[in-house]
């Protein structure tokens, strides 16, 4: 069977220091691969900080990459993630006019997909949604039909389940 390019992910916990985050960009720069998603944060030792990456690639590819990171300084552990293996969110933040012909399928939408509306005023709402991928995408799909102005979408965020 061919090994298909689909998206892949990628966990990588790295020394807290600069630069450290444009060496890994430079490593898929290098390749000619784009970076699709990209999240990063301290974490709970401020000494180090989790980086999620999702790329478009074949699994022999990602290996390769992966193995590339990993010998990075200031890399300290870089994996593929497996999707049956963790729980998976974005998040986006939305801002649309809030006319009054639209109050009804902004709030059907919200109630719909779990979103909130965390600020409002001036004719103009943002929305928070969070979930899955296809959730995302299906909100925005929506949210475009009532005119979206503006948004924010964070990269995937990635949790193992159970004990790691």
């Amino acid at each position: 069977m061919a090994d298909l390019i689909k998206e892949r992910a990628i966990s990588i916990i790295v020394n807290n220091k600069p630069d450290v985050l444009a060496r890994i960009a430079a490593t898929f720069s290098a390749r000619g691969f784009n970076i699709e998603s990209i999240s990063a944060n301290v974490t709970r030792n401020p000494a180090f900080t989790k980086i999620i990456i999702t790329t478009l690639s074949t699994q022999e590819t990602i290996s390769k990459i992966i193995k590339q990171l990993n010998r990075l300084v200031d890399v300290l552990d870089a994996r593929k993630i497996s999707r049956s293996q963790v729980f998976r969110r974005e998040m986006i933040l939305a801002r649309l006019s809030m006319a009054e012909d639209r109050q009804a399928a902004v709030e059907e939408l919200v109630g719909a997909h779990g979103g909130k509306v965390v600020s409002r005023e001036s004719g103009s709402a943002i929305l928070e949604f969070t979930g899955d991928k296809e959730t995302i995408e299906e909100v925005l799909n929506r949210l475009e039909a009532l005119g979206m102005e503006d948004l924010t979408r964070t990269g995937a965020v990635f949790m193992e389940r159970g004990n790691p």
